[in-house]
């Protein structure tokens, strides 16, 4: 492992939860089906063989946070970073963009970022133009389609699901498999 090189997994935790409770299952997820983020912290650290270092951004713009999960996360070696602003800021959205600019200038690090938000196009174009390692971890018939594009500027996309085996339990999903892919006894 490198000893200068680390991989920031920057979460974008409402569009996450929004997707997955929204687009693929219909309402709002049990606890079985929210998404183990220890997983994903440690899919993290091996996908580049580098440190891995977890920040999760939350809204606390109602002047509230949701402790238990907060604790949860911080057990977990993630840093939890609740955001305020007004209602009409995208707080999340913003500190996740700060975030990927203070990453650049800083000069090393590379990045994966949890979510479906075509907000954050600048950010990754900007990392993936001064030669950084860039990922996108996502449902992938969600993901946005500009975003998506960056694949062919050398952007990664991994599944939650497929790629990183973030759930404890297989999701209700209608998506496009590749045929090498297909398993039928999913479906059995």
């Amino acid at each position: 492992m490198s000893d200068t090189r680390t991989t920031y997994l920057l979460v974008d935790g409402e569009n996450i939860d929004a997707t997955l409770g929204m687009s693929v299952l219909g309402r709002r997820p049990t606890p079985e089906e929210r998404p183990r983020w220890d997983r994903i912290l440690h899919f993290t650290h091996d996908i580049w063989d580098e440190a891995a270092r977890g920040l999760f951004f939350l809204n606390a713009s109602n002047g509230q946070m949701p402790m238990s999960f907060v604790q949860a996360l911080l057990a977990m070696d993630f840093h939890p970073i609740p955001l305020a602003g007004t209602s009409a800021e995208k707080v999340v959205d913003i500190g996740i963009q700060r975030t990927m600019d203070a990453i650049l200038e800083q000069g090393e690090g590379d990045v994966l970022l949890a979510s479906h938000d075509g907000d954050y196009i600048p950010q990754v174009e900007r990392l993936l133009d001064a030669g950084r390692r860039v990922g996108v971890l996502c449902f992938r018939e969600f993901l946005n389609g500009e975003l998506a594009g960056l694949t062919e500027r050398g952007l990664h996309i991994y599944d939650l699901e497929d790629d990183i085996g973030a759930f404890r339990t297989v999701l209700p999903r209608v998506r496009i498999i590749p045929l090498t892919m297909f398993d039928p006894t999913r479906y059995l």
